[in-house]
């Protein structure tokens, strides 16, 4: 990535946007100093997830803000119409987090299964960007009673493992498709799982946090702004996901969905290239 060439794109469309500095990092969710720092190129690498939210917010595509011609981007389509790959995160790229109730019950004296159920009470309002994590960390300790201040991201970094096997899946998948994230997840937990090395750090052509668009799975509105983002019929769309309910739901849209079984990745793996054989 040249960041010197980055960087004058994006101040280039930024002013075509007729955005000023500060206006474009209340869109795009992101710091002054950061968002400065990669208009004069100084910093090394940023990160996709950064990227990709200030191309939401310049209201411009992935491809135009990095400098690839559309042409560049053209991949395959499956035997089956498949031109589009979304993936889950939670329980299908990381091992799910369940190690971090353990922890937090070690470190607060409160019983797993309390810290679980009053974890999943606020989870959704989380996730959907109702409630902030601050807040969040101040009601998970509340309820647990615990003398010491709660950092739910720090907990869930910690114990997540990524699935080998299918990093290296949407690692393969991007060389041939078009492809997403596409999550139930907590504010600013994808950059930092990307800035960690938890997630594949490659360009993605969109990222849908379900934080950001204020809907989580199953509910239609994500997969509608999914859809929209995709840039293709929801024919050509394949999910990824180890929630069947989520998958039904995607099906009622229209799209093509695949189940992961995450104690058994290797032949998921299997399942999901078989599936994504390329139609020539």
């Amino acid at each position: 990535m040249n960041e010197e060439k980055l960087g004058r794109r994006l101040q280039t469309a930024r002013v075509r946007a007729g955005l000023t500095q500060q206006a474009l990092c209340q869109k795009a969710n992101l710091s002054y100093s950061t968002l400065t720092k990669i208009e004069r190129g100084a910093i090394k690498s940023p990160s996709i997830f950064t990227i990709q939210s200030v191309a939401g917010a310049l209201g411009i595509g992935l491809d135009e803000l990095m400098g690839s011609a559309p042409a560049s981007r053209q991949k395959s389509r499956s035997k089956s119409g498949v031109s589009f790959v979304y993936f889950d995160i939670n329980g299908c790229l990381v091992r799910f987090f369940h190690r971090a109730f353990t922890q937090l019950g070690m470190q607060t004296g409160a019983p797993a299964d309390m810290i679980e159920t009053t974890f999943w009470h606020y989870n959704d309002q989380v996730c959907r960007g109702e409630m902030d994590m601050t807040t969040f960390n101040r009601k998970l300790a509340q309820a647990l009673q615990a003398t010491e201040p709660i950092d739910w991201q720090a907990c869930y970094l910690e114990s997540i493992e990524p699935i080998k096997a299918m990093q290296e899946l949407v690692t393969w998948a991007a060389e041939h498709y078009r492809i997403g994230l596409l999550t139930n997840i907590m504010p600013g937990f994808i950059e930092a799982m990307l800035n960690k090395g938890l997630l594949p750090n490659i360009p993605y052509d969109t990222i849908i946090d379900s934080s950001v668009v204020k809907a989580i799975k199953p509910e239609a509105k994500i997969y509608n702004v999914a859809t929209d983002k995709a840039a293709c019929p929801a024919s050509e769309i394949l999910l990824v996901d180890d929630s069947r309910i989520n998958l039904m739901a995607a099906e009622k849209q229209g799209w093509h969905v695949l189940w992961i079984d995450s104690y058994r990745p290797e032949e998921s793996v299997k399942r999901i290239k078989s599936a994504l054989e390329p139609a020539n």
